[in-house]
């Protein structure tokens, strides 16, 4: 792949948050492409996670109405091996091409599918607050945001790795 090549990549949990997407060891390079959805899966927290969390998974249905809303973002081929890595490619997470809805029309976009599931996982607080603030920044419909808010989170115990992610939240830019 060459430098200067873009890919399209469809973020639908903490990663939908620019300033997180947009760090140095994610992809830099990250710009709005469209935001929209995919039919037939339903957003689960429920990636296992070497943190003891529950990560996000746009899970399989096969029900057409089901959604998940994200963001699609274009991004230089360069930053790709660095946001496989940061997600956990190979481990945990598969990637996936998936069709997305958007008002501008259907386009293709790669995401990261779970590998690995656990029903019983719980994201982290700080997590789903970054899901939330994601969905929030891209305009996502009000009653996914709503029902985002809803859904169940739990404390992380180790403070230093929850005031890094925090201060993500809080940075201005």
């Amino acid at each position: 792949m060459g430098t200067n090549e873009t890919m399209y990549y469809f973020a639908y949990g903490s990663n939908m948050l620019s300033r997180r997407l947009k760090t140095k060891g994610r992809a830099p390079s990250a710009k709005v492409f469209r935001t929209g959805f995919v039919q037939n899966r339903r957003l689960t927290f429920d990636k296992a996670s070497d943190d003891g969390s529950g990560k996000c998974d746009i899970e399989d249905t096969g029900n057409s109405t089901d959604r998940v809303y994200g963001v699609v973002f274009s991004l230089d081929a360069s930053d790709k091996p660095n946001l496989d890595k940061a997600e956990g490619l190979g481990k945990g997470y598969s990637e996936k091409q998936v069709e997305i809805i958007t008002p501008e029309g259907k386009c293709e976009a790669f995401a990261y599918v779970a590998e690995r599931k656990d029903p019983s996982a719980e994201p982290y607080q700080w997590y789903k607050a970054l899901v939330i603030a994601g969905a929030v920044e891209h305009g996502l419909p009000n009653t996914y945001v709503e029902w985002l808010r809803t859904s169940g989170s739990q404390p992380d115990p180790k403070s230093k790795r929850r005031a890094e992610n925090e201060a993500i939240l809080f940075s201005i830019w």
